[in-house]
């Protein structure tokens, strides 16, 4: 089977759950960035930040598909299990901001954030292993350092908000941070993928 209609699939989910989260704002009753700030602001705050987690999947997601020439069964699923755990973050971003960044709805949100990652990660490895020891793929992305240190950076912050002076928002604040971290470091173009369709070509 032929990737196209795995990535149509994908890029018609992923436009919904940015469709759907942008709903979730509430438009200010006034005209004034005072009547923004109060109806909107950190609502708007925790769209813009998972707004560009979807972004950075949709990114990673288009540039692996260019080193993959069939997609089997078990890529199906691997993609499906990815979507499912993004799916989500509409309601993980809701409940985070309508409960104004409260302590479980933060560890939450990062056990959602962790769980994708982890589900992109199971999606890369049943795709290298389908194209062999050879895989362009495999190639491409080497040891994947940034791959592996997310998932310690959302561990970071679940436990924080858990853990690290729960009578206060300290724990909170330093969850946040760690999200945030992660997702500056997947703003950063990788070139990883580009040099591997520069090299080996797109497949065809």
């Amino acid at each position: 089977m032929r990737t196209s209609r795995l990535e149509a699939f994908s890029d018609g989910v992923l436009a919904i759950i940015i469709t759907i989260m942008v709903l979730e704002l509430k438009v200010p009753e006034g005209h004034t960035f005072a009547d923004l700030r109060h109806t909107a602001g950190k609502a708007l705050l925790s769209y813009v930040l998972s707004f560009v987690y979807v972004g950075i999947y949709w990114n990673n997601h288009h540039h692996m598909f260019q080193l993959v020439r069939q997609v089997s069964g078990g890529v199906l699923w691997a993609n499906l299990g990815l979507l499912f755990w993004l799916s989500l973050l509409p309601f993980t971003t809701a409940w985070m901001d309508e409960t104004d960044y409260a302590r479980t709805p933060v560890v939450i949100y990062g056990v959602n954030l962790l769980a994708a990652a982890l589900a992109y990660f199971v999606l890369q490895r049943v795709i290298i292993h389908g194209q062999g020891p050879e895989s362009q793929l495999r190639q491409a992305v080497g040891r994947d350092l940034k791959g592996k240190l997310s998932p310690l950076f959302y561990s970071a912050g679940i436990l924080s908000a858990l853990f690290v002076s729960t009578h206060d928002r300290l724990g909170v604040v330093l969850a946040i941070g760690c999200y945030v971290l992660v997702a500056l470091s997947w703003i950063v173009p990788d070139r990883r993928i580009d040099r591997a369709v520069r090299d080996f070509g797109s497949p065809d």
